[in-house]
């Protein structure tokens, strides 16, 4: 029996074909990867509790000198506005004293800090990561509402409360693009 003339050559062409297949897959996926890595941008946020307050018993108090001391202090930190990578928005709850905290870094870099609620932890991090990716952002909260924050941007869970006179403890959490996030801790 006779091998028809035009079946003869299919087994000889398959891999070769599968070959050029796979080299244009390799080669898009490689395409693809690049891209990634030089578009990758981390959305980098800090998260502070408001400094410190004055104690005299009223219900939304201000800064104490200690408290706008470490608002001064803050503002060092960040408000290098030359450069290319300073805090480009910066997140308050309403209460006088984190709009205090908020404000020597917020004048210094020319930026109008935006008064939100924080009681939704999630909702308030998909926002951020939503409207600001790429981002440098400030957020300045309160001891109830940072470890829900910070776990919310990061996915930890590890996050411990924040003491009533704790008013040092910042957070700067990394969000890439691809990957996962990191959380650093830290005392200013």
């Amino acid at each position: 029996m006779a091998i028809p003339a035009n079946l003869q050559r299919k087994p000889f062409l398959a891999p070769i074909g599968l070959a050029a297949l796979t080299w244009v897959v390799g080669v898009l996926a490689l395409v693809v990867a690049a891209w990634l890595l030089i578009t990758a941008s981390s959305t980098t946020i800090v998260i502070v509790r408001h400094a410190e307050k004055v104690m005299d018993g009223s219900p939304d108090p201000a800064l104490s000198s200690e408290g706008q001391a470490r608002a001064a202090l803050l503002a060092r930190m960040f408000g290098e506005r030359q450069l290319k990578d300073h805090i480009n928005v910066i997140y308050t709850s309403p209460s006088l004293r984190n709009r205090q905290t908020a404000a020597p870094l917020a004048a210094r870099l020319g930026i109008e800090p935006q008064v939100v609620s924080e009681d939704d932890a999630g909702g308030f991090a998909r926002r951020v990561l939503h409207e600001h990716r790429g981002a440098r952002i400030l957020i300045v909260g309160h001891t109830d509402t940072i470890p829900a924050i910070v776990q919310a941007l990061s996915g930890a869970r590890d996050i411990p409360p924040i003491g009533a006179t704790e008013y040092g403890t910042m957070y700067i959490v990394s969000v890439p693009r691809v990957g996962r996030a990191s959380v650093l801790s830290l005392s200013y």
